[in-house]
């Protein structure tokens, strides 16, 4: 399975607006909408993290570059990337007339972290810390983002380091959640081996934990012992003879 982790940055929009606070902005007050700045991606498991932005060469070029990655792709890993940084990747294929990439499959780890625990906050950089596995990289703010759309060369090579260790954090906190994903793509689906593989590391380190039972059926349970993901058999460890005797309530 090949897993890629992904982060943009973009552009914010440019709008007129006669106040600051709780403002409804017209689509006829629209001066510039925002786009992808820059994008980072790693492979998963693997040294180095790929980089290019709109500094570095054409918009769609920077876009023809994501796409042959997503095409290459199983999975695809980022935080709020469901809602943010993947539609806004196919909303700039579109308007360069670009065709979509191949289909691939989403791990969005912000849901992850809202359904499995309680922090405090739900920003990447929050969590990554909580869990001490570093941090985001400073920065002033909005300037950043402004003196990059000025095409300033250290701001720019600013952004490059503040996007390629989001993707940092990203695989570092993917690989601690590992466990905690319960809709993982499944790792035995993508390997060719007759030993059980663990759905979400595809580790062949999976043992016996007991049983799983539901209203009408019981199931081997395992755990695996390198990511710590539990599972259970597929095939139901209730005999023939015994499973039409079992009711359920109506």
């Amino acid at each position: 399975m090949k897993i890629l982790h992904l982060d943009i940055e973009t552009a914010p929009h440019k709008v007129y607006s006669w106040g600051l606070w709780n403002q409804n902005i017209s689509i006829n007050q629209i001066v510039e909408p925002g786009y992808t700045l820059c994008w980072a991606a790693k492979w998963h498991g693997k040294a180095g993290v790929m980089y290019n932005s709109i500094h570095n060469t054409s918009e769609k070029e920077m876009l023809e570059e994501m796409i042959e990655l997503l095409n290459q792709a199983d999975v695809v890993v980022h935080y709020n990337g469901k809602k943010f940084d993947m539609p806004t990747l196919h909303k700039e294929f579109i308007v360069n007339d670009l065709t979509p990439p191949s289909p691939y499959k989403q791990i969005d780890l912000l849901p992850v972290v809202r359904k499995e625990f309680r922090f405090p906050s739900n920003k990447l950089d929050y969590v990554a810390q909580q869990l001490k596995l570093g941090g985001k990289v400073e920065h002033k703010g909005m300037p950043l983002w402004t003196d990059c759309m000025a095409g300033v060369d250290k701001a720019w090579k600013h952004m490059e380091k503040y996007n390629k260790q989001d993707v940092v954090l990203l695989e570092k906190l993917y690989n601690r959640l590992l466990p905690h994903i319960k809709q993982h793509p499944n790792h035995a689906l993508y390997k060719v081996t007759d030993r059980p593989v663990c759905t979400n590391c595809g580790a062949s380190t999976v043992h016996k934990r007991g049983v799983e039972k539901t209203k009408t059926q019981i199931y081997q349970r395992y755990q695996c012992t390198g990511c710590g993901t539990w599972m259970k058999g597929g095939a139901t460890l209730v005999p023939k003879d015994k499973r039409h005797t079992i009711l359920t309530q109506v």
